[in-house]
């Protein structure tokens, strides 16, 4: 697998960043941190619009002292890490409440502070949040995202270039993050993997929470690892390591405001009472997951199991990004009836039509792995477009209508 850089691959949200700053005043660029967001920004600094960065303890301190001081003398500004001083994001609301031209602040967040009321509230209709979350396969592979748009009207397309067996398991390891792409060694990209979490865990969730014990954080993250892609029980989470229900769900909220859970929601529709309504959580990275879980060639090869919910995070992940560049809005979900049939991932369109995904960490595919698919489809009736188990092979394989098995590099092809 070639190796990759933020500062080489152009990001398919630039121009969702360049086309906002042409009518919003403020633009705010999501992700995670070591996702690209600085490289991708610093593209729209320049002496018009200067840069800074709330990581630089001396700019940091002198924000918090004085928030609108700061940008008294602003017209324009790229300002990075803005999660580090909430305080400025209400500066900048009345700074604009003034001045509302388009494109005066380029912001960056590592946490998403837009969760919080008080943020979203005072930025509301001022602002526009583009997602940058690790580089996507298809941004790798130079292609366009079109796997949504074909699946929407009832197709798949062929891949461009096969992705099978050792390969496809290495690029499931390696995950999205620039600084794992840049490193051949599987047993380097993982241990920069378990130091980023380690500062991730250590560091910036105290810019976003007040936690007091966070190696309680540390052990439920691990443990959550252990389960991801599984339905998610607080409760039982929490239990396992001595925390009680509300602490988890803080907990885990606070994983998702970093950027490296997400939970998924139960698909439901009204008239279907025999459906599970508990959500999913999924990792937003496999890298970060596999270092997590300690997860090597080697281990793999004596025990397979480990690869499913590995291979389930990193086609999760892949839809997501796609969904965050679609063209009109559309939700992800899981489906599990009462029955236990269910399908990884259920796309839905902001005019109801559905696409149902179901992963599958084997070679061959058989007529079983498409019953939750059928019900599915059952549910939907007419808005059921597409179903797909997308499998460890090379050949797209009709089974029946709108039913097919299609290999995982369709989704970038």
């Amino acid at each position: 697998m070639a190796t990759a850089s933020s500062t080489l691959i152009p990001r398919l949200s630039a121009q969702r960043v360049t086309v906002a700053l042409k009518d919003t005043p403020v633009v705010m660029l999501t992700g995670p941190r070591q996702s690209g967001k600085t490289t991708l920004v610093r593209e729209f600094a320049g002496k018009d619009r200067p840069y800074f960065t709330l990581d630089d303890d001396t700019v940091l301190a002198g924000v918090r002292a004085d928030p609108a001081g700061f940008l008294r003398d602003l017209d324009r500004a790229v300002i990075d890490e803005a999660q580090r001083a909430p305080d400025l994001l209400r500066a900048i609301k009345h700074s604009v409440d003034d001045d509302r031209r388009p494109g005066r602040f380029l912001l960056t967040g590592s946490a998403n502070v837009l969760v919080l009321p008080a943020i979203s509230e005072s930025l509301a209709g001022r602002m526009e949040s583009v997602s940058l979350l690790p580089l996507s396969q298809v941004e790798i592979s130079g292609n366009e995202p079109s796997f949504l748009k074909k699946a929407f009207a009832g197709r798949i397309a062929a891949p461009k270039q096969a992705l099978i067996g050792a390969e496809l398991v290495n690029a499931v390891l390696t995950g999205g993050y620039p600084e794992m792409l840049q490193r051949k060694e599987l047993s380097r990209r993982q241990t920069w993997a378990r130091e980023y979490l380690k500062a991730l865990l250590q560091r910036d969730v105290r810019d976003i929470a007040d936690v007091e014990k966070l190696d309680g954080m540390a052990r439920l993250f691990r443990t959550l690892a252990h389960h991801s892609g599984g339905l998610v029980n607080f409760a039982q989470a929490g239990g396992r390591i001595g925390l009680d229900e509300k602490t988890a769900r803080k907990y885990v909220t606070i994983f998702e405001q970093l950027f490296i859970v997400r939970r998924l929601e139960p698909w439901l529709r009204n008239r279907q009472k025999r459906l599970v309504k508990t959500p999913k959580l999924h990792f937003l990275d496999s890298g970060l997951l596999a270092a997590t879980l300690g997860a090597t060639i080697p281990r793999i090869a004596k025990d397979r199991a480990i690869v499913g919910s590995l291979l389930e995070a990193f086609v999760f992940s892949e839809i997501l990004k796609q969904v965050e560049w679609f063209d009109e809005a559309c939700a992800l979900h899981h489906f599990r009836d009462k029955d236990q049939n269910e399908v990884d991932i259920v796309v839905e369109g902001e005019d109801g039509v559905v696409v149902g995904v179901e992963v599958k960490a084997a070679a061959t595919v058989g007529s079983g792995d498409f019953k939750g698919l059928r019900k599915l489809a059952d549910a939907c009736g007419n808005e059921f477009k597409l179903g797909v188990v997308l499998y460890d092979g090379d050949q797209i394989v009709p089974f029946g209508a709108r039913m097919f098995a299609a290999p995982i590099p369709c989704l970038w092809s």
